[in-house]
């Protein structure tokens, strides 16, 4: 045991650290107090560790993802001589495929608790008190005493009102992953990552799709001209897309939902499926917190300061719950966060951006300043933007609908932002969340070499562009930032 730590199991505590929830941040903050020789509990609901994201969420949705981007481009390359015929799809198999997945990642992480020997406790907990948690299994109540808790118990779907909820027909994001069937026509309510990206999946399968979004684009958040590329390419394959329309209510058929529009698109039309997926809700408020005197705003998120407490100094909050964005990267690097915190360590959360992805075809990502944000707030900014068109990797590809887009301080060259649209531009992006991290200048980027011909070489075309040095595309001539 490390002897800068300092525990206080014994006769008053069971745990140092006792951790409610095992998804990405709470596995991460209970392996990394472990490592740091802290006596751990990791209570979770769900018979499987991983949480949300990986046994009902990120993980299976990829793996359905992949499968719809296999058909995809098999499709594709008919134009191009080669043919493979009509896909044949067995749900069993491709269901069995995705549950697979999630089984060995989801038992790897049991191992990894059992070697540094984390307890696991399955149940659903609530504070008792501040230092006392209560655990409800199917083998009754369990009472637990702890030095340290860290919160984090994520978010959940929200169920529209007036939804024919017990409908089986009516999906959301969970269910919609089961994959009981693929129905002919569905609806997808939401048309931001969730609801994009299992669109993506079923239309792949043989769905028509209608999107209905609220807004006046799609995602939400993202800059209008990253979605541009995506929306022209699923115009053309979905059945329609609704912008500035909400549904104001579903009827019951025998053999299909009524789905009733109001707004720029109204009327009535009949689904056979119809997935919600308009948004998350933190589960703040259903672990009796206030037992233990954390606060949670009505909403049901948690406050918590950079280094991840909450307003009682030894209990931390950490993901979902402490508010957005509801990511698992972010959960992931708050758990290692609190956790240090839980064991004397000087750490703090002062990540400068954290990137957000669109696993669509083709993916929208983006980390940072966006060009919107810039410009409410009045910043000196200029644009560097490479356009994949000319970009010999994406041409080969067939896939020259995207652009990388770089943002940078006018009055230095600093980078602020970063958009990347087309295939793997979430692998991509990460180079440009390690630019505005390390305080990068145009030049930085510019002048490191990159692997040609890659996808990756856009980004630092982008910069070059910015500088006025792009000989890969003719512009108008441009005096270069020193």
């Amino acid at each position: 045991m490390n002897d800068n730590i300092k525990t206080s199991v014994g006769e008053e505590f069971d745990y140092d650290v006792v951790v409610l929830g095992a998804g990405p941040g709470g596995y991460t903050a209970a392996f990394r107090a472990a490592d740091l020789g802290l006596r751990v509990a990791l209570l979770e609901r769900y018979p499987a560790l991983g949480g949300v994201c990986l046994n009902v969420g990120c993980i299976p949705s990829k793996a359905l993802l992949h499968a719809g981007r296999v058909i995809d481009e098999a499709a594709a390359m008919e134009a191009h001589g080669v043919n493979f015929g009509e896909p044949s799809i067995d749900l069993d198999k491709l269901r069995a495929y995705k549950d697979g997945i999630v089984g060995k990642l989801t038992g790897g992480l049991a191992g990894m608790a059992k070697k540094r020997k984390v307890e696991t406790i399955q149940g659903m907990a609530a504070f008792t008190g501040p230092h006392g948690i209560s655990v409800e299994g199917s083998d009754g109540s369990r009472e637990l005493r702890f030095a340290q808790a860290i919160i984090a118990v994520g978010s959940r779907s929200l169920e529209l009102s007036g939804l024919p909820w017990g409908d089986p027909r009516l999906m959301d994001a969970t269910s919609a992953l089961e994959l009981e069937e693929i129905p002919k026509q569905l609806l997808v309510i939401g048309g931001g990552i969730i609801g994009l990206e299992m669109a993506s999946v079923y239309q792949a399968l043989g769905s028509q799709i209608t999107v209905v979004e609220l807004m006046t684009q799609l995602i939400p958040g993202a800059d209008p001209d990253l979605v541009k590329p995506l929306q022209r390419r699923i115009s053309k394959r979905y059945k329609a897309i609704h912008l500035e329309t909400k549904v104001t209510r579903v009827d019951v058929a025998d053999d299909y939902l009524v789905a009733h529009f109001e707004g720029k698109h109204s009327g009535v039309e009949n689904f056979d499926r119809i997935l919600v997926a308009v948004s998350r809700v933190p589960n703040g408020g259903t672990i009796k917190a206030n037992t233990a005197s954390v606060k949670v705003t009505s909403r049901g998120f948690i406050p918590v300061d950079h280094q991840m407490r909450t307003n009682v100094p030894h209990i931390f909050a950490i993901g979902d719950v402490v508010g957005q964005p509801m990511l698992a990267h972010k959960a992931a690097h708050q758990g290692k966060i609190a956790a240090e915190v839980c064991a004397g360590m000087k750490s703090a959360f002062d990540a400068r951006v954290i990137p957000s992805v669109a696993y669509t075809d083709p993916e929208v990502a983006w980390v940072g300043v966006t060009e919107v944000e810039a410009k409410e707030k009045a910043l000196e900014y200029g644009v560097g933007k490479f356009p994949w068109a000319a970009s010999g990797r994406a041409l080969g590809m067939d896939r020259n609908e995207g652009f990388t887009k770089l943002i940078f301080d006018q009055s230095n060259g600093l980078i602020l932002g970063a958009g990347i649209t087309g295939p793997n531009a979430g692998e991509l992006i990460s180079e440009c969340a390690l630019a505005i991290e390390m305080g990068c200048e145009a030049g930085d980027i510019s002048l490191t070499i990159h692997p040609h011909p890659t996808l990756s070489e856009s980004i630092a075309m982008a910069a070059e562009v910015f500088e006025g040095t792009v000989t890969d595309l003719y512009l108008p001539r441009k005096r270069s930032v020193q």
